[in-house]
């Protein structure tokens, strides 16, 4: 075989190896978008029981995509966060008994995205890891710790400077911490950031929650 006939060779086997993967990454990116529609829907526009059981489907369907994809960090990420959201979303007994595990289930998920690849989605590993932190209690209860909070919403800072989340979470952060003054150009960014173009039910709901944020931040600060 001449050196011409084997470069042509080795790359249409190149291709026939890349093209099935190249769908895959394609597919997962799909499967990862509609959980992010779902969980905005479910976050934004849904209530009472009905929150609950949409998250508690959500959870299923984001486990199903995870055991699909067990190398990528993606849909780790969003397990972890559905599964924060259906803790949020418990109500009655079951909040007590039922959310932690959630809570402690999701911080798996996210440190396994981290080994993985701590940049995916734009740094949101260490936005919800900040966010999974501060907003956990500590102790006996739970593994909630300041500290940590604030190392991973700045390295999010660091990767993501304009992220919606990066600045909406380091806001909220600094709310939790009374330290009103520092919260407030975080929720300003917010507001004042675009959109993500393909994602306007969440866009618009985090927006709106920045400017009820902002708000009672200016009023605390004086």
């Amino acid at each position: 075989m001449s050196v011409k006939h084997w470069v042509t060779a080795a790359a249409a086997a190149l291709y026939l190896f890349s093209a099935p993967l190249t769908a895959s990454a394609e597919a997962m990116d799909d499967a990862v978008l509609n959980l992010q529609h779902e969980w905005a829907t479910a976050n934004y526009k849904t209530d009472g029981s009905a929150k609950e059981a949409a998250f508690k489907a959500l959870v299923e369907k984001a486990a199903a995509l995870n055991a699909q994809y067990p190398n990528r960090a993606e849909p780790k990420i969003w397990e972890a966060i559905i599964r924060a959201g259906y803790a949020g979303a418990m109500g009655g007994v079951s909040s007590m008994f039922n959310a932690m595990p959630q809570m402690k289930e999701g911080l798996a998920l996210l440190q396994q995205a981290e080994k993985i690849d701590a940049n995916a989605l734009h740094g949101s590993v260490y936005t919800t890891l900040g966010s999974f932190y501060y907003m956990t209690p500590g102790g006996f209860i739970g593994f909630g710790d300041d500290a940590k909070a604030l190392e991973y919403l700045n390295k999010a800072q660091k990767v993501a400077p304009d992220d919606l989340d990066a600045n909406y979470f380091m806001g909220d952060y600094w709310m939790e911490q009374h330290k009103y003054k520092q919260a407030v150009p975080y929720f300003e960014k917010v507001i004042a950031l675009p959109g993500v173009a393909n994602r306007p039910v969440y866009s618009e709901g985090r927006k709106a929650e920045a400017v009820a944020k902002l708000a009672e931040a200016k009023k605390k600060a004086h």
